[in-house]
């Protein structure tokens, strides 16, 4: 099932209108469609949970083959230093937003995540490593098509009044923008060499998706306290002594939940280097890249199957409004920063 609803994903991202929203948001789409207006058999629930989160990770691995390390080194510090710093920047300002705004804490770091790295792909990567729930997946992901989608738009009716060059105008895009295909939906009235800037720029944010995992690793235990503390602030009765007893429990169950590693994404850099190495012909690494966008594209299936709608209607407003005031605080400060430090140097 999940198959056949990333099978017609792919077919509506083959329409000219739909073509920058690419394969992943289409199918998760159709299966919150499905879980919302048609009866889903009980019996299917375990392919599905198996899409959603097995299928998942081995796409995650398989995406590795799109990055060649060696373009990142040749591009060099600069590249680097841009988007690390449009990493952080988009980082912590999304997040932070998105708490102003009073969401949720799981779905505004995976939103902002999705905003800082690489979309989708990267709210799929990361949220075993958050535990986070399926809604938040669902609507993270929405929130990051749609605003991405929309800045793509903006980005190439601007493209003539920005005052950048061809390739500066290709780091702007692949440092600011959400997804492989807004990057180059965006890049393309600069010409090929603006797409090509764009998308090493684009894959050196997708390559920082290992240092960050690790990072998030080392937060996400103070995540869960944080909201422990909440949950029992709101539950704390007067005159139950509670503390003697939840303390030890809660620092154990701390420690419990301290992330693994998450192997799968060293699945990804294993397949970056072999991908590097030139070590597969370029006919199979390209097959491998487009089963790779088919398990993830499985895999949205899978987590729309398990979102109803009315969810996203509810939790997704707050969302996207933080979501998009941070792309617009990141769009300024990566032209800023690009002309700061590319300009100068053409």
């Amino acid at each position: 099932m999940t198959l056949l609803l990333a099978a017609a994903g792919n077919w509506l991202a083959s329409l000219p209108a739909l073509a920058v929203m690419g394969t992943l948001v289409p199918a998760l789409l159709l299966g919150m469609l499905w879980r919302s207006s048609l009866p889903l058999p009980a019996a299917l629930a375990p392919g599905i949970a198996f899409a959603s989160k097995r299928v998942l990770r081995l796409g995650i691995i398989l995406l590795g083959l799109r990055l060649n390390l060696l373009d990142i080194v040749h591009a060099g510090v600069v590249n680097v230093a841009i988007a690390v710093s449009c990493l952080a920047m988009a980082l912590w300002t999304a997040y932070r937003l998105g708490r102003l705004f009073g969401v949720e804490p799981r779905l505004a770091l995976l939103t902002a995540c999705g905003t800082a790295i690489c979309g989708a792909a990267a709210v799929a990567a990361l949220a075993p490593q958050l535990k986070a729930k399926q809604a938040d997946i669902a609507v993270s992901t929405a929130t990051v098509a749609l605003l991405g989608t929309l800045f793509t738009l903006l980005y190439t009716l601007l493209y003539q009044v920005l005052g950048l060059g061809t390739a500066a105008y290709g780091m702007f895009a692949g440092a600011t923008l959400h997804e492989v295909a807004h990057v180059v939906a965006a890049a393309a009235p600069g010409g090929a060499a603006a797409v090509d800037t764009a998308v090493i720029m684009k894959l050196t944010r997708v390559a920082l998706l290992i240092p960050v995992s690790l990072l998030l690793g080392l937060w996400k235990p103070q995540l869960a306290d944080n909201a422990d503390a909440a949950q029992d602030s709101c539950m704390h009765k007067p005159g139950r002594n509670d503390s003697a007893s939840a303390g030890p429990y809660r620092s154990r169950t701390a420690a419990k939940e301290r992330p693994p590693v998450p192997w799968f994404l060293f699945g990804f850099l294993l397949m970056s280097g072999v991908h590097t190495l030139q070590l597969l012909p370029e006919p199979v690494t390209l097959r491998l890249i487009d089963l790779a966008y088919v398990f993830l594209a499985m895999a949205m299936a899978g987590l729309g199957l398990q979102t109803p709608l009315a969810l996203f209607r509810r939790e997704g407003l707050r969302s996207i409004t933080s979501a998009g005031l941070a792309s617009l605080l990141l769009a300024v400060f990566g032209y800023v920063l690009v002309r700061w430090l590319v300009l100068p140097a053409s």
